[in-house]
C-alpha cells in the first residue's frame, strides 16, 4: 500500500512531517524517517504517565541521575535522538483544562468530549473507541494500569459511557467486548461483595474463558494462550515506593513493567498484531496529593515500563511506541536556593509516601510519635511546631479537601513543610492546561508533527497501522 496516498482524503494528509532539531545535525532524524518510511506498524504500544507535568519528567530524570548516575529511559531517548518529539494540546470539548476521561477519549474516539464523559460527544453521539476499531481489524487489544482497570484512561480506549464513574458498568462492557488482557486494580468493581448489583464479575470472566489472576505469582504463571483479567487491589495498586518498602507487597503485587511484559508476551505472537495501553495512573494521584515520594517513584516505575516497550520494539521492528501524558497536574518543580541540590537529594532517603505517613498518624498520637513516624519515612523529622500543626488536622480545627483524599488528610500542609527541606514547590493540587510531551518510536513515528492536538493521535495510530477509519 502507498502510504502517501493512504487517508489522502482524511484529516491526516497533513500530518506527515518529522520533528527537526535546530541544535543538532539532521542526519539521525533523516535516518529515522527513511527507516520508517512506508513501513506499517503491526503493533502499537501507547504509554501514558497520567497527570505528568513537565516538571515531574524533569525531576525524575534529575533524581535518577543524582542517585544512580544514569537518568530516565524517556529522556535518554531524546538524548540519543531515537524518537520523534512533539508538544500536544490536551484540551477537552468544554474546557482548556481536561480531565482524564475526556483526555483519553480524545485519543480513543478521535473527538473531544466534555470532562467526565467517555467517548460520547456533547451532542450525545457515541464515538467508536480505537481499541474496538483495532479488534474489528483483527488485532489483539489490552490495557494495564496502576489504578482500577475500569478507570478513565483505560476505559477511554475501550468503551462508551456518559459517566467515567460508572465503573461497575465499564467492567461489564469489558466482558462483552472481549479484550485480550486487562490488568490493574479495581476489585471493588468485579466483586459481588462490593458491587451494588451483587454480580460476580470474576465468575463471569472465568465463564467466558478468562484466566482471573489476583497476585503477582498467579500473573506470572498464567498461560499466554488464553485471555487474562488481572486485578491486584480493591482500588488503586500501592504506590511504587510503598510497595518496594514492604516485602509482602513486592511479592504479591506486580509492577507496571511486569504487567506490561506479561501483556506483550500474551499478544506478541498474534498474526495480525496487537495494541496495548500502559498507564501509570498513580502519578496523577500523587500529584493531586502533592506527594513527592509517590510522584517521583511512580514515574520511575513508569520509566521501567518504557524500557520494556522500547526493548521489545527495537527487536520486533514492527511496533510503534508512543510515550506521553494526558495532562499536567500540580506543576511541581525544584525551587532556586542556596541548598537546592542537597535539599532535593534528601528525597532519596524517602522510603514511604506521604499517604503512608499521614495514615500512620492518629488523633491520639503524640507530637513525639508524629515526629518519629515522619523521621522513619523521610530520614528527617519536623519541628515540634510543625508536628503540632499536622496533629491539628486530625481533630476538628482543620480539614483538607481534594480528589482521592477521602479521609481529609493534610496533604497540602505536609507538602509545604517538606518543601522547606526538599526545595520542591507545587502550584496547586489539580490538573493544568499545559501542553505536554509526546514521543514516538518505530514505524509511524515519522507522521508526528512538532505540535498536535490530542485528537490527532487517534488518526496517527490508525494511519500508522494502515487501518481505515470506516468502522
Amino acid at each position: 500500500m502507498n502510504r502517501r496516498k493512504f487517508f489522502r482524503n482524511g484529516s491526516l494528509f497533513t500530518l506527515g512531517a518529522v520533528v527537526m532539531n535546530p541544535f543538532q545535525g539532521s542526519a539521525n532524524i533523516l535516518d529515522l524517517q527513511s527507516v520508517n518510511k512506508n513501513k506499517k506498524a503491526k503493533n502499537i504500544i501507547l504509554l501514558v504517565s497520567d497527570g505528568m507535568s513537565t516538571g515531574t519528567l524533569n525531576m525524575t530524570d534529575l533524581f535518577l541521575n543524582r542517585k544512580t548516575g544514569k537518568g530516565s529511559n524517556w529522556i535518554q531517548l531524546y538524548k540519543d535522538n531515537k524518537v520523534s518529539r512533539a508538544l500536544m494540546d490536551t484540551a477537552s470539548a468544554n474546557s482548556i483544562v481536561t480531565d482524564s476521561s475526556a483526555a483519553s477519549s480524545s485519543w480513543g474516539g478521535g473527538f473531544r468530549v466534555n470532562n467526565g464523559v467517555l467517548n460520547v460527544s456533547p451532542d450525545g453521539k457515541p464515538n467508536l473507541p480505537i481499541w474496538q476499531k483495532f479488534k474489528k481489524a483483527g488485532k489483539m487489544a489490552g490495557c494495564v494500569t496502576t489504578v482500577p482497570i475500569t478507570h478513565a484512561t483505560p476505559a477511554g480506549f475501550c468503551v462508551n459511557s456518559k459517566s467515567r464513574n460508572a465503573q461497575d458498568d465499564i467492567a461489564e462492557q469489558y466482558l462483552e467486548l472481549g479484550f485480550d488482557i486487562m490488568m490493574g486494580g479495581g476489585a471493588n468493581y468485579f466483586s459481588p461483595k462490593v458491587r451494588k448489583d451483587k454480580k460476580d464479575m470474576f465468575a463471569a470472566f472465568k465463564a467466558k474463558g478468562y484466566q482471573v489472576v489476583k497476585t503477582r505469582s498467579e500473573m506470572e504463571a498464567a498461560s499466554t494462550t488464553k485471555p487474562i483479567l488481572g486485578v491486584f487491589a480493591e482500588d488503586g495498586l500501592p504506590y511504587f515506593v510503598d510497595r518496594n518498602s514492604d516485602e509482602s507487597l513486592k511479592n504479591t503485587v506486580p509492577s507496571l513493567g511486569e504487567m506490561a511484559q506479561k501483556a506483550i508476551d500474551r499478544m506478541k505472537h498474534h498474526k495480525s498484531g496487537f495494541v496495548l495501553q500502559i498507564e501509570s495512573g498513580k502519578v496523577d494521584w500523587a500529584a493531586h496529593g502533592n506527594d513527592i515520594a509517590g510522584l517521583i517513584n511512580d514515574q520511575i516505575e513508569f520509566d521501567e515500563a518504557v524500557k520494556v516497550a522500547i526493548d521489545f520494539a527495537e527487536k520486533d521492528k514492527e511496533t510503534l511506541v508512543i510515550i506521553t501524558t494526558d495532562h499536567g497536574n500540580a506543576n511541581p518543580g525544584i525551587i532556586y536556593g542556596k541548598y537546592a541540590n542537597d535539599n532535593f537529594d534528601s528525597i532519596q532517603k524517602y522510603t514511604q509516601t506521604n499517604e503512608w505517613i499521614l495514615n500512620q498518624i492518629k488523633p491520639e498520637s503524640s507530637i513525639s510519635q508524629v515526629k518519629e513516624i515522619i523521621e522513619k519515612a523521610n530520614g528527617h523529622s519536623v519541628s515540634d511546631a510543625d508536628a503540632k500543626i499536622v496533629l491539628e488536622y486530625y481533630g476538628d480545627l482543620h480539614k483538607e479537601d481534594g480528589l482521592y483524599n477521602y479521609k481529609k488528610l493534610p496533604y497540602k500542609a505536609f507538602a509545604e513543610m517538606q518543601g522547606k527541606i526538599n526545595s520542591v514547590g507545587w502550584i496547586s493540587m489539580d490538573h493544568s492546561a499545559d501542553y505536554v510531551e509526546l514521543a514516538m518510536f518505530g514505524p509511524g513515528s515519522e507522521l508526528l508533527k512538532p505540535f498536535v492536538k490530542n485528537t490527532d493521535l487517534h488518526y496517527i495510530m490508525l494511519q500508522a497501522a494502515e487501518i481505515e477509519n470506516k468502522f
